[in-house]
C-alpha cells in the first residue's frame, strides 16, 4: 500500500519507480554488507534506514512489512556468521525500534497529507467560483485563460480576469490587485463580481469602469488605515461590440497593455492617455474614453499581469514577451497562453517571483464585419451615445 500522490505531492513516474524500490535496496545493500564484511561486524543501519523510507514513501502496510522484512533478514544474515548472538540480538532490537519510529512517522505524514489533499481541495473549489474557465467560445472569438501561481501548490492570488457576452458585444477584464493573502482574493472577488453584473447593464466600459471604482471604495470604507489610503487595483478592460467584429475597444486603468498578434507582427496597444488603477479616485478624476483598434479577422489579443511581462531570467533580464510572440509556434489562442507559460516558466528557471494570469481573444477568420450605414452608431453599446449621457 502506498501513498498516493494527493498525500505526498505529484511524483514524476520515474521517481515514483525509484521511490518504491528505495527500501529493497536498502535491505539487499544490507545483506551485502554483512556477507563481505569480517564475522564480528554487524552493520544494522541499512536495515533500519529500510523502514524509515518506507515510512516517507509507501503507506502503513508496506511500513510494517518492510519494519519486520528487515529485522527477520538481520537476524538470518546473522546466523549464517560468526558467533555473534548478542550483537545480532541488540541489532535485531534497534531495528524494531527505529520500524516502531517510522510508524509513527509515517501516521503524521499520512494524517498532514489528508489535511494538505483537504486545503487544496478547497482552494480548487475557491478558485472556480471566482475565476471559473471562460467559456471556449464567445460570439465569434475563441477565448482562452491561464493562471499560474509563483508560489508552488497555490491556486489563486491577487491577479483575475473574467471574460463573457453582454447585450452589448464581447467583454474581458484583466486585472491584479496590490497586495497578497485573503485581503487580495477578497478583492477579486468583489470586483469578478462587480463586472460580471455591471457587464451586462452598462453601455460603455467607462461606465463599466465607474461601478467597478465603486464597488471597490465601498469595500474601501470598510477598511481602516494603510489598506483604505492604499489599496489599488490595475485594470484593463476590453470589449468587442455587437455588429463591429473588427472593431476592439481598450480602457486601460494603470494596467500592461495588452497586445495585437496578426499575420506575424505584434503590436502593443499602448494607451494614449494614461489614467490611475481603480481605487484611487481619490487622488483625482482624469477624463477618461475607451480607446478603439483595428481587430482583423484572425488577430490574437492577448491581455496579461506584470507576472509575466517582468519575469526575469537568471542575469534580472526581463522576460522579452513581444519578440517571444513573434517567435512562438502557436495556432490558436489556447496554445498561446499554454506555450507562453511553458516558455516563461523555462526561462526564470521556474523561479517566477509574483503570480501571472494570461488572457486571449481570437477573432474568427471567418466572422465578417457588419456595418451597413454604421448600424450600431446608435444602437445598445455606441460609445457614442453613451458619452452624451455621462
Amino acid at each position: 500500500m502506498r501513498a498516493t500522490s494527493g498525500e505526498y505531492g505529484e511524483m514524476h513516474p520515474a521517481l515514483r519507480r525509484c521511490a518504491d524500490l528505495l527500501p529493497a535496496f536498502f535491505i539487499v545493500l544490507g545483506i551485502g554488507f554483512e556477507l563481505l564484511t569480517p564475522g564480528h561486524v554487524i552493520i544494522s543501519a541499512l536495515f533500519a534506514a529500510a523502514p524509515v523510507a518506507a515510512a516517507a514513501l509507501q503507506g502503513f502496510v508496506a511500513t510494517v512489512l518492510t519494519g519486520l522484512v528487515s529485522t527477520g533478514l538481520l537476524f538470518a544474515v546473522a546466523s549464517l556468521m560468526e558467533e555473534r548472538s548478542l550483537d545480532t540480538r541488540l541489532s535485531g532490537l534497534s531495528v524494531l525500534v527505529v520500524s516502531a519510529f517510522a510508524l509513527m512517522l509515517n501516521y503524521v505524514m499520512r494524517r498532514s497529507g489528508r489535511r494538505l489533499a483537504s486545503a487544496r481541495t478547497v482552494a480548487e473549489a475557491i478558485q472556480l467560483a471566482v475565476l471559473p474557465a471562460p467559456p471556449a467560445r464567445v460570439d465569434g472569438c475563441n477565448v482562452a485563460a491561464r493562471y499560474e501561481a509563483a508560489q508552488s501548490g497555490a491556486t489563486i492570488g491577487g491577479d483575475f480576469y473574467v471574460a463573457q457576452a453582454s447585450p452589448f458585444g464581447v467583454r474581458l477584464l484583466i486585472g491584479d490587485v496590490r497586495g497578497k493573502g485573503v485581503g487580495a482574493v477578497e478583492a477579486v472577488v468583489i470586483i469578478t463580481g462587480a463586472f460580471r453584473e455591471a457587464a451586462e447593464q452598462e453601455p460603455t466600459l467607462t461606465r463599466l469602469a465607474q461601478r467597478l471604482e465603486r464597488a471597490l471604495q465601498r469595500e474601501g470604507s470598510r477598511q481602516e488605515g494603510e489598506a483604505q489610503l492604499e489599496g489599488f487595483t490595475t485594470a484593463l478592460l476590453a470589449e468587442v461590440p455587437h455588429g463591429r467584429p473588427g472593431v476592439l475597444r481598450l480602457l486601460n486603468r494603470g494596467h500592461p497593455p495588452p497586445f495585437l498578434v496578426h499575420d506575424g507582427t505584434v503590436r502593443s496597444l499602448s494607451a494614449r492617455v494614461p489614467n490611475t488603477p481603480l481605487g484611487m479616485s481619490q487622488l483625482g478624476e482624469w477624463p477618461e474614453h475607451p480607446e478603439e483598434s483595428d481587430f482583423p479577422p484572425g488577430a490574437l489579443l492577448l491581455l496579461y499581469t506584470d507576472g509575466l511581462s517582468e519575469a526575469r531570467d537568471t542575469q534580472r533580464v526581463f522576460y522579452p514577451l513581444a519578440e517571444r510572440l513573434a517567435e512562438l509556434p502557436y495556432a490558436d489562442a489556447q496554445e498561446m497562453v499554454d506555450l507562453l507559460v511553458d516558455d516563461v516558466t523555462a526561462y526564470t528557471g521556474g523561479g517566477a517571483s509574483d503570480d501571472m494570469a494570461l488572457l486571449a481573444l481570437e477573432r474568427h477568420a471567418d466572422v465578417a464585419d457588419v456595418t451597413e450605414g454604421r448600424a450600431d452608431a446608435g444602437g445598445p453599446g455606441s460609445e457614442d451615445e453613451a458619452k452624451g449621457g455621462e
